[in-house]
């Protein structure tokens, strides 16, 4: 193998030109499945670390035998709730945690009733991953000490027709399924962009919430929100172990959708990339099948010196493989410099952030991770895409008669 080896360097190194050519194919190849790779994680950063934090964290924890009714939105007391939150403030992963209160209930005005979620909140805890509360578009956010006062979104407002400081009804379910009614005043206003969210989703004041659905002091769920999405596992695991009889659970267990979504995308991503690289495996096609018309007279020697149809397949199959090897090492270069470069600076995305309900939650810039999760999938890919590339020109070689190749001009 090592004589096959040897040869296999030396022809790639006798034909600088045509070697470099595939070694740029190949890795400018690379370089784009690495910075898509890359981008698309910033961009899942970016989109998907907003939504969950609309949806309620990274992590929720609940009481025992929250998810059996989940559907309903019950009011569960969660005896633990001040443990949970020191527990998960204390790890180096969570960027904020504060307890919550989450029911179903209506919201009316004169132009009619509309069902939404209604949360109590720790307004100061979750000012600074509040989505709601960065998009503050009229009047004010929260305070802890609010009493009768509610935040709403842009949405819901204009379909309930009434503005800062008008008043609205709410009715929510109390604990023991009691239903409360209460006259709130609305203190903001949001906007994020998407109407569906701003239309179902309100906030009131914690305090508020535990006077109106008989708390006492209490609250149904604890939200963690953490500094990078993906770090879910390791704090589960930390508070799991520490408060077994409570549901402590991810965003892919409570917002299965979500994931759903972003499984999707990285089916298409996966096709893309195979695409590209394909794109890529068809130049070292050509190009092989170019050097086996060039040297029909060195095949014919080779032949000629007892070397059997197989071992020529094999020479010229480990002289694509040694193409995209290094190819390979060159395009991990090219993407590794890229990548850290444009996620230092950054795209400003803030200008298409109203193409779709989904780009709307882009609240900046995205910053292109340096897209090495899925480095050893497209290595072997790489890898793979040119031996089948070089195998039919290696095939060709060796079904070349020696005795008429020695005689080819």
């Amino acid at each position: 193998m090592s004589l096959y080896l040897r040869l296999a360097w030396r022809n790639m190194l006798r034909h600088k030109r045509r070697s470099l050519i595939v070694f740029l194919s190949v890795g400018l190849g690379m370089m784009l499945m690495m910075f898509y790779d890359g981008f698309v994680a910033g961009f899942e950063d970016a989109i998907y670390a907003n939504a969950i934090k609309i949806l309620g964290g990274n992590i929720q924890a609940h009481a025992a035998g929250y998810s059996e009714q989940s559907d309903t939105n019950p009011i569960l007391p969660l005896a633990e709730d001040g443990e949970i939150m020191a527990a998960a403030q204390a790890l180096p992963q969570v960027q904020a945690a504060s307890r919550r209160i989450t029911t179903a209930g209506l919201a009316s005005s004169r132009e009619g009733a509309f069902s939404v979620s209604i949360t109590g909140i720790e307004p100061e805890l979750e000012l600074a991953v509040s989505l709601s509360a960065q998009n503050l578009v009229d009047g004010r956010f929260l305070s802890a000490t609010d009493q009768d006062v509610v935040y709403i979104g842009k949405g819901l407002a204009d379909a309930m027709d009434v503005g800062v400081g008008d008043h609205i009804t709410l009715v929510g379910q109390a604990s023991h399924e009691q239903m409360r009614q209460r006259t709130m005043t609305v203190a903001g206003i949001y906007d994020i962009g998407i109407p569906d969210i701003e239309k179902r989703t309100i906030y009131i004041s914690l305090a508020e919430a535990q006077a109106l659905y008989n708390l006492n002091g209490g609250s149904t769920e604890v939200m963690i929100s953490l500094k990078r999405l993906g770090r879910e596992p390791q704090v589960l695991e930390a508070l799991r172990a520490q408060f077994p009889s409570n549901e402590i659970d991810s965003w892919e267990n409570n917002f299965p959708e979500m994931q759903s979504a972003i499984n999707t995308k990285g089916g298409v991503m996966d096709i893309i990339s195979v695409i590209i690289l394909a794109i890529a495996g068809i130049g070292i096609l050509n190009l092989l099948m170019m050097a086996v018309y060039e040297r029909t007279r060195e095949i014919g020697i080779l032949g000629a010196i007892g070397m059997k149809p197989g071992q020529i397949t094999l020479l010229f199959l480990l002289e694509g493989a040694l193409m995209g090897v290094f190819g390979l090492v060159f395009g991990i270069a090219l993407g590794l410099a890229l990548n850290l470069i444009l996620g230092r600076i950054g795209f400003d995305y803030s200008q298409f952030s109203s193409l779709t309900e989904y780009t709307a939650l882009i609240s900046g810039r995205v910053y292109p991770t340096l897209g090495v999760d899925k480095l050893l999938q497209r290595g072997l890919t790489v890898v793979v895409i040119a031996i089948l590339a070089a195998y039919y020109p290696a095939r060709e070689a060796a079904r070349r008669d020696p005795a008429q190749a020695l005689h080819y001009v």
